[in-house]
């Protein structure tokens, strides 16, 4: 490569990023002049579409219970397959979300990921879903966010996924931070602000396994103060006993 064309390609570089740059901008102040869920998923709906997909899907998964963890799905496909999908209950089935829980790397639909669940594949595309990419996020608090973008027509080729993958993992993050922090106040109370710094001290004791005796002496306290604020907690978390506190405080990240 010769001096000019390197200084063209590194000008071409340098264009590509402010664009990108200069796209992001223009997203956020679209989602912060915006507070409803509605409102700001179809500013980010309207972001995917700018770089060529037709559908736009979040998921959410909380991180308890730990048996039937809730989940919340926003999306715009059509009311038929988002109807299919829920009476067929292909979320169990769903490669891209079974890879969503146990990863964070990103997942470009191709035969193979769909080639153990053929009918959930043919249906989909029966309904206009063919080509997508998948990636999902996990937040401090341990929820769990899932992002698809999707298309009917046109694989994606590498020239695209070069060009636009700035901007798609730029909507994971976006999408999440914000629609996760509006979706979560459907499922869990604030707890974080609820409790005390006592009562998250005597939690975090106890998940060492310091019986409440232990945590007073550690605390310098009685061993019934101890007991009271282990109750407290207990009860702000819903939680059945310490044991299900401890667990759920350290799953919700408060400890």
């Amino acid at each position: 490569m010769t001096y000019a064309n390197r200084t063209i390609t590194v000008n071409m570089d340098k264009e590509l990023k402010l664009n990108i740059l200069d796209w992001q901008e223009h997203q956020l102040q679209g989602i912060e002049a915006v507070k409803q869920v509605s409102d700001v998923f179809s500013v980010l709906a309207r972001a995917s579409s700018e770089i060529g997909f037709e559908y736009f899907a979040y998921g959410l998964q909380m991180p308890l219970p730990l048996t039937d963890p809730k989940r919340c799905f926003i999306n715009n496909y059509s009311e038929d397959w988002q109807q299919r999908y829920s009476e067929k209950n292909y979320v169990e089935v769903d490669p891209t979300v079974r890879h969503g829980l146990n990863s964070v790397m990103p997942l470009l639909w191709t035969e193979r990921v769909f080639e153990t669940c053929l009918d959930f594949r043919d249906d989909a595309q029966a309904h206009g879903i063919r080509f997508g990419w998948t990636q999902a996020c996990c937040g401090s608090n341990g929820v769990r966010g899932l992002l698809t973008l999707a298309r009917s027509e046109v694989p994606l080729s590498r020239t695209e996924l070069h060009h636009s993958m700035s901007k798609m993992l730029w909507l994971v993050h976006a999408a999440h931070e914000s629609l996760s922090s509006l979706l979560i106040e459907k499922f869990f109370p604030k707890s974080k602000e609820e409790l005390t710094e006592r009562e998250i001290d005597v939690l975090r004791w106890s998940a060492d396994g310091k019986t409440a005796f232990e945590v007073g002496v550690i605390l310098s306290i009685s061993e019934r103060t101890a007991n009271f604020h282990i109750n407290n907690a207990v009860r702000k978390l819903g939680a059945s006993n310490k044991t299900a506190g401890v667990i759920k405080a350290a799953l919700l990240n408060l400890l």
